[in-house]
């Protein structure tokens, strides 16, 4: 695979920070800029994230000296510089769409992290085991935005990342209700313990926007593209509860699904365990290569002790068993800041890069 140089829009935020480990030493991927808020420009990043670095990992050498942009001031002078960037900065959603389709239309493709675009129809959002196809939509989006080069795809919300891919290869015995409720990590909020005290010994029972986006996203995910748009799926019928719990990392979701033709324990077993993607079949850098992992023992997963699975990267399962209102339930667990957010846009970007969309 050809070397690519990237930047990243956003960088001194927490999923910005995310992005800078696992880009450091990528095989693909050369950081090429860093860009943030107009207070942070001119500033070396370890001047401008300093305290505010969040990682447990220390700053990478290299990336210490480098001078960040101004993510908007200095759009044209970055897209010379790169092949492609992530966004995941934080600003109004109306201001975010705005700043990614600036940088698509100066010919610099966008790989989001950010929610203001998943619902554009001619916007990819893929979770690149499960609908690697939509990226077919990227040809109409260019024409719409009168790019060559330049185009905007997202990876979808941290919390379906948790539960989502469970379902995906139990969509052919028809999936028909779906209830969902996230638990999820602090760091879904861009902190942690030290600059969060309230989330000690507390559950916060809302998360804004969450819910929405926890039932409306998975349609679209498992939709077809038609007529140069992303159409969304009529079924499941899903709903969501998502509240905050005190735990630093890992979304976990307890789920409880109904089938038009119940399969059986066993062939859900089997449907999980030989279940993978286009991501295994090319063997991206950031695949794991056992997408859904389950677990047999009654009190995993935990998220202390598998939210890392894979470097993050995988989805554990457990607790499998039938229920009384609802064809079956079990639980869910992802990395929320790896599978649900910067590993997710790497693995996107990594599967856009061997489909030749950055040539």
């Amino acid at each position: 695979m050809k070397q690519f140089n990237v930047g990243i829009i956003g960088a001194t935020g927490m999923v910005g920070q995310r992005f800078i480990t696992l880009l450091a030493d990528h095989p693909w991927f050369n950081i090429a800029v860093l860009a943030a808020s107009p207070r942070s420009k001119g500033k070396t990043y370890e001047e401008a994230a300093g305290s505010r670095w969040k990682m447990k990992t220390p700053i990478p050498e290299k990336i210490k000296s480098m001078t960040l942009f101004d993510a908007a001031a200095d759009i044209d002078e970055i897209a010379k510089a790169v092949d492609f960037v992530f966004c995941a900065v934080d600003m109004k959603k109306d201001e975010i769409k705005a700043l990614e389709e600036k940088y698509a239309k100066a010919e610099c493709p966008v790989v989001s992290n950010n929610s203001a675009n998943r619902f554009t129809p001619d916007v990819p959002m893929v979770v690149p085991e499960i609908n690697p196809e939509h990226l077919d939509v990227i040809e109409s989006q260019r024409k719409r935005l009168g790019t060559k080069r330049g185009f905007i795809a997202v990876k979808s919300n941290c919390s379906i990342q948790s539960y989502v891919p469970a379902l995906e290869p139990l969509r052919k015995f028809g999936l028909k209700n779906v209830l969902a409720c996230t638990y999820q990590a602090i760091s879904g909020a861009g902190k942690n313990f030290e600059t969060w005290p309230e989330m000690i010994d507390n559950v916060i029972p809302y998360i804004g926007g969450e819910e929405e986006k926890s039932e409306q996203e998975p349609l679209k995910v498992w939709g077809t593209v038609e007529n140069g748009e992303i159409v969304k799926a009529q079924t499941p019928a899903i709903t969501t509860q998502c509240l905050r719990v005190p735990v630093s990392d890992g979304h976990t979701a307890a789920v409880f699904v109904t089938f038009d033709k119940k399969p059986s324990k066993e062939e859900i077993l089997k449907c999980w365990a030989e279940f993978s993607g286009v991501p295994q079949e090319l063997e991206l850098p950031h695949a794991p290569k056992q997408f859904l992992h389950y677990f047999e023992e009654n009190d995993r997963p935990q998220a202390k002790l598998d939210r890392d699975l894979e470097g993050g990267m995988a989805v554990s399962i457990g607790r499998l068993r039938e229920d009384t209102q609802y064809d079956y339930k079990f639980v869910c667990l992802s990395h929320n800041t790896l599978r649900g957010a910067a590993g997710g846009g790497v693995l996107l970007a990594e599967l856009l890069a061997a489909k030749g969309y950055f040539d």
